[in-house]
């Protein structure tokens, strides 16, 4: 839900982040070399790089998995935190791995659509957000914008592109996604 805030009364509006893991939260150990889902990197890789005076981020951290090894479990833990975030009546925002994102967001698709006031976007990224050539940051940044936008439902944003569910898929090809 938005404020007023600051000396302006300018309008400040809520986002819930929920992170699941996934490429775009991915970290480098400079120690034994990996790339992994450790914890959320959000807060750092956000708060640092975009300037978002009108918006109040909220991060709830629920996992730090690969989409990969999600299982029906995790999906649940997803719909879930939605249920509970929807009743504050603030846009989410959920990160997630872009292997099985469609699966999950289906789910939520399927389980909520019926309950949500809010719009629901899951977005991610091919590489990691601490990468220089990562494509997280835009596709955070989109998903936070649109997620602002959008009329209640749950949708995928992805390279420049909002796709609502039912109806999406990767394209592992072209490595992005597409409507189907």
């Amino acid at each position: 839900m938005g404020t007023l805030e600051g000396d302006n009364n300018q309008f400040v509006q809520d986002i819930i982040v929920l992170t699941t893991g996934g490429t775009i939260e991915k970290t480098y150990d400079e120690i034994d070399g990996s790339l992994a889902n450790r914890e959320t990197s959000i807060h750092h890789n956000i708060r640092s790089r975009l300037r978002l005076p009108y918006t109040r981020i909220q991060v709830c951290a629920l996992m730090a998995k690969d989409s990969l090894d999600m299982d029906d479990e995790d999906r649940k833990i997803i719909v879930e935190a939605i249920r509970t975030h929807n009743e504050l009546a603030s846009p989410i925002v959920v990160l997630h791995g872009t292997d099985t994102m469609e699966h999950s967001a289906t789910l939520v698709y399927e389980e909520l659509k019926d309950e949500l006031n809010i719009p629901v976007v899951f977005t991610g990224a091919m590489k990691p957000l601490g990468f220089y050539d990562s494509d997280g940051t835009q596709n955070l940044t989109e998903a936070l914008i649109v997620a602002k936008l959008l009329a209640p439902g749950v949708y995928i944003s992805f390279h420049n592109r909002v796709f609502p569910l039912p109806g999406v898929r990767k394209n592992k090809k072209e490595r992005t996604f597409e409507s189907i």
